[in-house]
């Protein structure tokens, strides 16, 4: 099969898959039109993917511009594509029939069903390579609680926190409650497994904490709340993958939120100017090296692969883990994109360093 690939054709066939059932289905069409762009047509044969919001897989048209956020309505994709049964059948080589010749996968996806392992477990069943994190890694970096236990495990600073299962809330509503009354407020309450900042509550009254759970259960039965870190500054920090596999660290960034927003919510993320995005940060350089050292840390406690995005909560001298993603937001203005593009590595250059990081890391233990 390889000879009739190279017989065929010269170029990668990448399949990019997008879109997901996790409430990031519009994110994750965004990033994906990025990467569609930045795909050299002369290099690459690219297949677009597509999982509606119910978790149907179609094929896409590759055009960018239908993935875009246009006058603040977000896309989403529907079943209109020709469908795909997906199966991870790696004696054909591929997820479908339409898929069998697919060198590399470029998982787009955010969220749970998509950047939380069981997409990754598909490839690998499929025996198909793609860009990012391994299963184990992006299971545990989906969930906040773990992956902040595995942080704490290993000595990483991370802010006091408190993990409410689904079954504790409904069977221990007020002991929870009693619980969380000693960690103080201010506080944040996030459900364990989303992104883009979906279902995040600042709680500043004990009055309000009960029904900021219920908003974040709305995204995810399991809830993590987190002590407030206090004027603290928003560091963000992106690691890559070299030539060989080993992780090389960005320049940092700095998140300047507007008064308009409490904080970095969704809105300021994707829907209007509620942020700055200061590239590089300005911070001391005995900070900075800290920060950096320690999103390589991170990267290597959760047994990251290809990409991920540290954040980090920065008091002075004294520097907190806040979370890693494994698949952060992936346009031109997206965070680790333009970390890596003021570190000396454009955007083109980042999807292609991915994808060849990809394929030569394959599929299987490593």
């Amino acid at each position: 099969m390889a000879a009739h690939r190279e017989h065929r054709s010269k170029r990668i066939t990448v399949a990019v898959v997008f879109g997901g059932r996790s409430t990031e289905h519009a994110i994750s069409c965004v990033s994906a039109g990025s990467v569609l762009a930045a795909l050299d047509p002369e290099r690459y044969e690219v297949v677009p993917v597509g999982m509606t919001p119910v978790g149907g897989w179609s094929l896409q048209p590759a055009d960018p511009a239908r993935l875009a956020i246009r006058h603040g309505v977000l896309p989403a994709l529907d079943s209109s594509g020709p469908e795909l049964t997906v199966v991870g059948d790696a004696t054909h080589h591929g997820m479908s029939d339409v898929l069998r010749d697919v060198d590399v996968v470029f998982p787009v996806l955010h969220g749970p069903w998509g950047e939380d392992g069981t997409l990754q477990g598909l490839f690998e069943l499929a025996g198909i390579p793609y860009v990012g994190s391994g299963v184990f890694a992006s299971a545990a970096a989906m969930d906040k609680g773990h992956m902040k236990a595995m942080f704490r495990s290993e000595g990483l600073p991370v802010g006091d926190y408190r993990v409410i299962s689904d079954a504790r809330w409904r069977s221990d509503r007020s002991g929870v409650l009693e619980e969380l009354a000693t960690v103080g407020l201010p506080l944040f309450v996030k459900p364990a497994r989303a992104g883009s900042s979906l279902g995040i509550s600042k709680v500043t009254g004990p009055a309000d904490l009960e029904k900021a759970i219920e908003a974040a259960r709305a995204h995810d039965p399991r809830v993590i709340v987190e002590a407030a870190v206090e004027a603290a500054r928003e560091i963000e920090c992106g690691v890559l993958a070299g030539v060989d596999g080993t992780p090389q660290v960005s320049v940092c960034a700095e998140i300047l939120v507007s008064p308009g927003h409490e904080f970095y919510d969704f809105e300021a993320k994707y829907l209007d100017d509620g942020v700055d995005l200061v590239v590089p940060a300005d911070l001391p350089d005995d900070v900075s090296a800290r920060v950096r050292d320690l999103a390589l840390q991170a990267y290597d406690v959760l047994g990251c692969e290809g990409l991920a995005r540290v954040d980090f909560f920065v008091q002075g001298d004294s520097v907190l883990i806040n979370e890693l993603n494994t698949m952060p937001g992936f346009t031109p203005t997206s965070m680790f994109p333009l970390v890596w593009a003021h570190s000396g590595v454009d955007y083109p250059t980042l999807v292609d360093r991915l994808i060849a990081d990809a394929l030569r890391r394959g599929t299987g233990l490593r």
